[in-house]
């Protein structure tokens, strides 16, 4: 008598991998206007940072123009860009022309 169930093996041609998405960063930008409080607040805030860890990424994106503070998921980094642009110049700054901080979305290294 016959199996109800016949015996089927998987296809190894037609199956399928999931691929993982490249990382992306979300990169703060010095600029000359907004504090370096207002900077490391921003960051505590979206992240959730310490405030050494905030400290060290101020003080990079100050030093070096850049600084990559999060690293993941493209959707993901522009949700955090997005939620750090929401935030607004430094109101203690807006006398003095402050913008909204610098941030952008690129392929991380």
């Amino acid at each position: 008598m016959a199996s109800p169930i016949p015996d089927v093996m998987p296809d190894t041609e037609n199956e399928t991998r999931t691929r993982r998405q490249p990382p992306y960063a979300v990169i703060l930008h010095n600029d000359d206007v907004n504090s370096m409080d207002f900077v490391v607040s921003v960051l505590r805030k979206i992240f959730g940072y310490s405030v050494e860890k905030c400290v060290e990424l101020m003080l990079e994106a100050h030093e070096k123009g850049r600084a990559a503070v999060w690293i993941g998921a493209l959707e993901v980094a522009e949700l955090k860009a997005d939620q750090i642009r929401s935030c607004g110049p430094d109101p203690d700054q807006k006398a003095k022309g402050a913008v909204t901080l610098g941030v952008s979305v690129e392929p991380a290294a």
